[in-house]
């Protein structure tokens, strides 16, 4: 059964390229980082639908699952230890799609079409801030 919701989760993950990135976003208005992994979760029931969580929040919530090598369906990310500062959701063990870009200065679809902000597909190692994965499909609560 896990083995079919991950491939689910990186199956929708999918349909979200090309989705502009709203800050603070958390549905398809727009989403930022943190927002477009939590719909992805909760879409396929590995996180309940009260929970809404930060890049950090989602560090900590999977702290159990911890990896360094990035696999399809595990969260990627990225900063530091004590400022986790963005997430991702591995599609494969070299790509991952996330949403990112603008920053907090992008707030409506002109924004994104501004800054390039969108949901993208990038290699995991493009940052030079990688921290490591976690596997919310090694998670026993859901």
């Amino acid at each position: 059964m896990s083995r079919e919701l991950r491939d689910m989760a990186v199956h929708y993950a999918w349909q979200w390229v090309g989705h502009w990135y709203a800050w603070g976003g958390d549905d398809p208005s727009g989403f930022d980082c943190s927002g477009l992994v939590v719909e992805i979760l909760q879409a396929v029931g590995k996180l309940p639908t009260t929970v809404d969580l930060s890049a950090a929040g989602l560090w900590e919530y999977f702290r159990g699952t911890r990896h360094q090598v990035p696999a399809p369906g595990r969260l990627v990310f990225y900063g530091t230890e004590q400022r986790v500062q963005h997430v991702a959701f591995a599609v494969s063990t070299t790509l991952a799609i996330g949403a990112d870009g603008g920053g907090r200065f992008v707030k409506s679809i002109e924004d994104a079409i501004r800054h390039n902000a969108f949901v993208k597909l990038r290699p995991i190692h493009y940052r030079s801030d990688f921290l490591g994965c976690a596997d919310p499909f090694e998670d026993e609560r859901t």
